[in-house]
């Protein structure tokens, strides 16, 4: 019988919240460091930002990523710091991947963090405001939503699925009224749950594709490693090796649709048990259970959730 194995995962945006992180940073120095760390990068005090409740800037794409990367490696390095188990796999669900290729030293979290900020500020600017739309579809089966993004693509724009979150939940992006096509036919073919998404970036859909051409210049500028522990990605839920592989579908990532439901069943075809969040926020640990009711996914990112799994996987 193989060994229980451990995965954790790091969220992307919507994660975000003001005061997030603030209990954990309560205990010591190491949360406060990383975002110390991440700030020099970004050239922008993340931490500041990420605690005023009346600064609207946390939401802001291009700081939005930064912080949310420096809290996903905030959490990690209070786990290791607390003699947590280590992980055999990471992985992480848009932004997040670049928080799980930090956490296995495949790039420094200063680097990181610069890396992101550029990375939302040329989503931004692919999408002007007004021009991309996101909705989340709730309830319907994966090849009837995206036999009607085909359907509604032409000459309203195009809309493709952006996230294949969990069965039954699945994120469409594009040219906002490519979108606005699409939930009108979804609805008629009896499907009651949308949701359209407070951005404006289409991320994960082909009007990224030149933010993407420009986001791959830069990475080439930065020093990357072989990381140390494998992450799987989302763009095909495969583990890369070598840093060019890795690079190459960060960059495929931003135009082409996340795998995250595949993502998590990668994970547990490769013997993972326990699931943690690394990060503000459970989105991923109720996806995570969604995908696979066998999964022990928890949230790390609050004291008590924190202090609850570093207890219970302890005694498995």
């Amino acid at each position: 019988m193989t060994a229980s194995q451990l995965a954790f995962v790091f969220p992307g945006q919507g994660s975000q919240a003001p005061g997030m992180l603030a209990g954990l940073a309560a205990r010591g120095t190491v949360v406060r460091d990383a975002f110390a760390e991440a700030s020099d990068g970004a050239g922008v005090d993340l931490w500041a930002l990420a605690q005023d409740a009346d600064d609207s800037s946390l939401n802001h794409t291009e700081f939005t990523q930064p912080a949310l990367l420096a809290a996903g490696i905030a959490v990690w390095r209070a786990w290791q710091a607390q003699g947590g188990e280590a992980p055999t796999l990471l992985a992480g669900h848009s932004l997040g991947e670049y928080a799980a290729l930090v956490a296995a030293g495949a790039l420094s979290l200063a680097d990181g963090a610069k890396l992101v900020r550029l990375r939302g500020q040329l989503m931004q600017d692919a999408a002007p405001a007004g021009t991309g739309a996101m909705a989340a579809v709730i309830g319907a089966d994966d090849a009837l939503v995206q036999d009607t993004c085909v359907e509604a693509s032409g000459e309203a724009g195009v809309v493709v699925p952006a996230n294949f979150n969990s069965p039954g939940q699945i994120v469409i992006g594009g040219h906002a009224a490519a979108v606005d096509r699409a939930l009108e036919l979804l609805a008629a073919k009896g499907v009651r749950k949308v949701v359209k998404l407070a951005v404006s970036v289409p991320s994960h859909t082909p009007l990224m594709r030149e933010a993407a051409n420009r986001l791959s210049e830069a990475m080439s500028g930065l020093a990357w490693s072989a990381p140390a522990l494998p992450v799987v990605q989302n763009v095909d839920a495969e583990v890369h090796d070598g840093v060019q592989a890795i690079r190459d579908a960060l960059v495929r990532q931003l135009y082409l649709p996340v795998q995250w439901t595949s993502c998590v069943q990668a994970l547990a075809g490769r013997g993972v048990t326990r699931v943690g969040e690394c990060g503000p926020g459970k989105v991923l640990t109720g996806l995570a259970r969604r995908i696979d009711k066998s999964l022990d996914a928890r949230a790390l990112g609050t004291p008590d959730d924190f202090d609850a799994a570093l207890a219970e996987w302890k005694k498995s």
